[in-house]
C-alpha cells in the first residue's frame, strides 16, 4: 500500500488535507507534541478528527514524540489510554520508554518509530521492530541504499519525509534552539535559529556581515517518487503542521497526482517538471532533495541570503459553495476584474478563468475584491465544489493537459 500522510493543525486543515488527497493525517495533542507552537488538538477534538477520517476510509496518527524527562510522565499513561479510546490509528514515538509503556498498557493503536529516533540502519529498525513496532518514519537523512537495506532486513512498514522544511540537526535533534533561547526544540520549543542571521568575522577578528545562516533548503522529493516506491517507502509524508490550508492544498495536490499517475503508469517528465515548479514557488524557499541520492554540498545550504518564507500572494479565494449558477467563494487576497486566475482541484485538472463580472454577497457588483474575507459570488456554470482553490495563473500547464 502506498500512503500519501499529510500534517494537520486544526480541524479545518485535516478537513482540507483529506479532500486534496491525503490518505491519513498525523497531528499533535496538547502535550508531549513536538510542535508547540501550534494550535494543536485537545482529546475532544481528537475524536472528532478520528470520527472524521473513519468516515472516509482514512487514518490518524498523533504525534507523542517529545524527547522525555522525568516530569513529562506525569499524566502520560492516562493520555495513551484516552487515545486508544478515540480509535487513534496510531501514535508517533521516539523514546524507547514510551514504548515499552504502549506495549506495557496493550494498547491497540499501532506504535509507530518517529523520525526523531533517526534510524538510519536496519539493525535499530529491527530492534523497534521487536519491540512491537508496526512503522519506522525514517530519518530524513536516509539514503535510497539506506531504505532498501532497512526494507529487506526487516519488512517494516516505512515512512519518509517527501516534502517541507529540513532540519541543520540529525533529523531534529538540535540543540540551538535552548542554548540561545531557553526553547528547547526536543520538548516543541523549536525557535528555528538555523534561520536566524548571525554575525561573522574573518580571521583576524573583523566583522563582516551579520548575515550568516546554516539553514539547508527545503526538500522536495517529486523527481524521485518512483524511487522511493521502488526502494521500499509504503508511507509519503509532507511537513508543516503550521502551515496554511493553501500550502497544504498545493502541496497535497501536487504528490497525489504525481503519486496516482505512477501507480497507473501515465507518469510524464512533462508533469513532473510541472508540479515541480509548482512546489518551488508554494514555500517561496529553494528546495532540493538533500539525502536520497547523495550526501548534500554547499549547494543544498543557505549560508548568506536566503529567500525566506515571505508570504506570497497566490491564493485568492477559497470556494464556500456553488448551487444554482452561483459560485460563492471567500477571499484571501486581492483580485480584480480582468485578471487571469487558476482553479485548483483534486476532481479536475488546473484550469484558467478570465475574471469577468463578479458580486458582493448581496448581488451588489464589483470591479475589485479588496477586503479579506469578503464573500464573493460569481454567475458561472463551473464545476467546482467546495475547498476548490482560486489563485493566480502562476505556471501554463497546457503542457500536461
Amino acid at each position: 500500500m502506498i500512503e500519501l500522510l499529510a500534517p494537520a493543525g486544526d480541524i479545518e486543515k485535516l478537513k482540507i488535507a483529506f479532500y486534496y488527497g491525503a490518505d491519513a493525517v498525523y497531528i499533535g495533542g496538547k502535550n508531549y507534541s513536538l510542535r508547540a507552537n501550534a494550535k494543536n488538538f485537545s482529546l475532544e477534538e481528537i475524536k472528532e478528527a478520528v470520527d472524521i477520517a473513519h468516515k472516509l476510509n482514512k487514518k490518524v496518527y498523533v504525534t507523542v514524540n517529545i524527547v522525555f524527562h522525568d516530569e513529562d510522565f506525569k499524566g502520560l499513561e492516562e493520555y495513551l489510554m484516552k487515545l486508544d479510546n478515540c480509535d487513534v490509528d496510531a501514535i508517533i514515538v521516539s523514546d524507547i520508554s514510551v514504548m515499552a509503556l504502549w506495549k506495557k498498557l496493550n494498547l491497540k493503536m499501532e506504535l509507530h518509530v518517529s523520525t526523531q529516533a533517526s534510524t538510519l540502519n536496519k539493525e535499530a529498525a529491527m530492534f523497534y521492530k521487536e519491540l512491537g513496532a508496526k512503522r519506522v518514519v525514517l530519518a530524513r537523512e536516509a539514503s535510497e541504499k539506506d531504505i532498501k537495506e532497512i526494507k529487506e532486513y526487516t519488512n517494516l512498514s516505512l515512512e519518509a519525509f517527501i516534502h517541507g522544511a529540513m532540519c541543520t540537526s540529525i533529523s531534529g535533534r538540535c540543540i540551538m534552539s535552548n542554548y540561545t533561547t531557553n526553547r528547547d526544540a526536543n520538548r516543541g520549543g523549536c525557535a528555528q535559529i538555523c534561520r536566524w542571521n548571525f554575525k561573522y568575522q574573518d580571521e583576524n577578528g573583523l566583522e563582516l556581515s551579520d548575515n550568516f545562516q546554516m539553514s539547508p533548503k527545503d526538500l522536495n522529493m517529486s523527481l524521485y517518487i518512483k524511487d522511493m516506491i521502488d526502494a521500499g517507502v509504503n508511507s509519503f509524508k509532507v511537513e508543516g503542521r503550521m502551515r496554511s490550508s493553501y500550502y497544504i492544498a498545493t502541496v497535497l495536490l501536487a504528490y497525489r497526482k504525481i503519486i496516482d499517475k505512477i501507480m497507473n503508469n501515465s507518469l510524464t517528465n512533462e508533469y513532473i517538471k510541472y508540479y515541480s515548479k509548482v512546489l518551488n514557488r508554494c514555500a517561496n524557499r529553494e528546495s532540493t532533495s538533500h539525502f536520497f541520492k547523495k550526501i548534500p554540498t554547499v549547494n543544498e545550504q543557505y549560508y548568506t541570503n536566503s529567500r525566506e518564507e515571505a508570504s506570497n500572494q497566490d491564493f485568492l479565494a477559497i470556494v464556500l459553495d456553488n448551487k444554482e449558477g452561483i459560485i460563492t467563494l471567500e477571499q484571501r487576497n486581492y483580485f480584480k476584474k480582468g485578471d487571469t486566475v487558476q482553479f485548483i482541484s483534486p476532481n479536475f485538472e488546473t484550469f484558467d478563468y478570465i475574471i469577468d463580472n463578479f458580486y458582493d454577497e448581496n448581488m451588489n457588483i464589483l470591479e475589485v475584491a479588496n477586503h479579506p474575507q469578503m464573500v464573493i459570488k460569481i454567475k458561472e456554470n463551473l464545476p467546482l465544489k467546495k475547498n476548490d482553490i482560486m489563485r493566480i495563473k502562476i505556471f501554463d500547464n497546457s503542457s500536461i493537459l
